[in-house]
């Protein structure tokens, strides 16, 4: 069997690069919906990314049981 090479460090660091991408496209998402004039969706946009910064600065938990939570129900996975 092989060994995992992955390493708690490695998996911290990638968890941390996807939430800093997920905050850009949110930031790229929101000129988008302001440009349109969606207004709410800007709304929840910029929610979405006050929270990925939060939790890139430390001051929320990526989750309160990872992987435990609720799946959306009207998202495709």
């Amino acid at each position: 069997m092989a060994a995992n090479n992955v390493s708690p460090d490695s998996s911290t660091t990638q968890t941390k690069e996807n939430i800093a991408y997920i905050r850009q496209m949110l930031g790229e998402l929101r000129s988008v919906a302001q440009k349109e004039g969606a207004e709410m969706l800007c709304y929840l946009i910029e929610m979405a990314y006050v929270e990925a910064g939060d939790v890139q600065a430390g001051r929320r938990a990526l989750s309160i049981e990872r992987g435990k939570g609720d799946k959306p129900t009207r998202m495709p996975m």
